[in-house]
């Protein structure tokens, strides 16, 4: 494992053919062309001891495991997206995104690479406080996994323009931006916080004393 001075993860999502060839199923509109951004997006976090995950989604070929509402659409594009699959209508990666060593592969029962997954566990084992958000799919599983990181308190960036991504507490960046990305570029919000918490040193809750008994009465 490299050193990580930047305590970051990059997280490329649904970069998989059933999403982003034009014969997938689920092809979602210019994904293809974020191909060659996420590519360089991955190269440069390899360069910097960024650890690089790959987050997918894998569809069973009886539909067991697919969202009660991608279920008509997966039937109709021809069940996209099945395990060891490859083609335009796979779970295969572009050229470029696909895994290499030291990189991690996080399989997502639903839209948010969080939800249900080993990924929170493995960022915190890593020391990770930082992750950066790419792929496609950006209404639902950019947003999703955006969300859950603000609400895990991971400081977030986001590698594409998103203006409510912003106001939900992202940090908007593009590939240019990226290409600087370093240990200070990105604030931690959290240990700001417990340091601002440190220096004030507020009591938490109301307690009230008496007769020498502290104890916490409902005062609402």
């Amino acid at each position: 494992m490299k050193p990580n001075p930047t305590r970051s993860a990059l997280l490329v999502i649904d970069m998989e053919n059933g999403f982003v060839h034009p014969e997938g199923g689920h092809w979602i509109r210019f994904a293809q062309s974020m191909v060659p951004n996420c590519v360089r997006a991955v190269e440069l976090a390899r360069a910097k001891g960024i650890p690089v995950f790959f987050v997918k989604r894998l569809y069973r070929a009886d539909g067991s495991d697919v969202e009660l509402t991608r279920y008509p659409g997966w039937v109709a594009g021809g069940r996209a997206c099945r395990p060891a699959s490859t083609g335009p209508n796979s779970a295969q990666a572009p050229e470029g995104l696909r895994p290499q060593p030291g990189d991690y592969t996080i399989i997502k029962p639903r839209w948010s690479a969080f939800f249900q997954t080993e990924l929170d566990l493995i960022l915190r084992r890593l020391d990770v406080r930082t992750v950066i958000l790419t792929g496609t799919t950006t209404p639902n599983c950019i947003r999703t996994t955006c969300y859950d990181a603000i609400a895990l308190e991971y400081n977030t960036v986001v590698l594409v323009n998103l203006e409510d991504m912003a106001r939900a507490g992202a940090i908007l960046m593009d590939s240019a931006s990226f290409a600087d990305y370093g240990p200070g570029t990105v604030e931690d919000l959290s240990a700001a916080i417990r340091a601002r918490m440190l220096e004030e040193d507020t009591v938490p809750e109301p307690f009230r004393s008496e007769d020498g008994q502290v104890f916490w009465p409902d005062l609402w």
